[in-house]
């Protein structure tokens, strides 16, 4: 979004209080905004566009998110993409320090396996099974020796496919079994009891699919998922081999890694 000059002028105090309420909330209708300001939402989405153009707050349909804030489920994929940047490129780094050339390598959605697609660009030879649309734009044709979409019914929110983990030859073929050596798999949310779950169904029966077919998974999951339960659960904790984030997790999470043998490697 580009704004005129002569429409970038906010009051400062407004702006900076405005700003701040939006990273304290971390995510707020232009409703709120407008009864807790006591101005008018037209002037509420004006203020917005202006920070979001400043780099200030991210601008949503019906409000706006902090730049370091955690989504809520089902938040459009190019809002999820401004957020966090900084962690789920860092975790995308040290996720693809774990996969070897000639490799084959099972992605599911989200944003944070988009970033460690980017950082495969140095291995050869991949085999990349994914039900992520965005994967084929942002990984390199010279990382593949093959790439596969499976197919299904498309969730547009997320950009994601929801169909059955399987391929066929050609028309009436039956389906044939595949199998990966690593499944990266982002989560929505992670808890020492409802342990790992996202907030749709088809999703979560995907990502429970890549992970059972494949001979290590590791979970890619920054700060903000810490402590979160959402409505499906794709495994307990044990079922992943390493859980990869940007930050210490909490004593009570750190517990139940260890006590299930999985690795947490914190991305710096």
């Amino acid at each position: 979004m580009s704004l005129p000059d002569s429409e970038r002028r906010l009051p400062a105090g407004r702006k900076a209080e405005l700003a701040a309420y939006v990273s304290e909330l971390g995510e707020v209708t232009v409703a709120k905004l407008a009864s807790h300001f006591g101005v008018s939402t037209d002037t509420i989405r004006r203020d917005l566009d202006h920070l979001d153009h400043e780099g200030m707050v991210i601008r949503t349909h019906g409000g706006a998110v902090s730049l370091s804030a955690g989504t809520k489920p089902d938040t459009e994929l190019e809002v999820r993409l401004r957020v966090q940047t900084s962690a789920k490129e860092a975790i995308g780094r040290r996720a693809a320090s774990l996969v070897e050339d000639g490799s084959v390598v099972m992605l599911n959605g989200g944003t944070t396996t988009l970033a460690l697609a980017r950082h495969l660009r140095k291995h050869r030879n991949l085999t990349v099974a994914t039900n992520n649309l965005r994967i084929p734009a942002e990984i390199s044709p010279n990382v593949l020796r093959d790439l596969y979409m499976f197919g299904g019914p498309v969730r547009t929110v997320t950009q994601t496919t929801t169909g059955p983990i399987s391929l066929r030859l050609g028309p009436g073929d039956h389906e044939i079994e595949v199998r990966s050596d690593l499944a990266f798999i982002g989560i929505g949310a992670v808890s020492p009891v409802g342990g790992y779950s996202t907030s749709n169904l088809g999703d979560a029966a995907m990502m429970a699919a890549m992970m059972a077919r494949s001979t290590r998974v590791a979970i890619l999951a920054d700060s903000s998922k810490f402590g979160r339960d959402l409505f499906a659960q794709v495994a307990t904790l044990d079922a992943a081999d390493y859980f990869i984030t940007n930050a210490q997790p909490p004593a009570d999470l750190m517990a139940e890694f260890d006590a299930g043998g999985v690795e947490v490697l914190v991305a710096e």
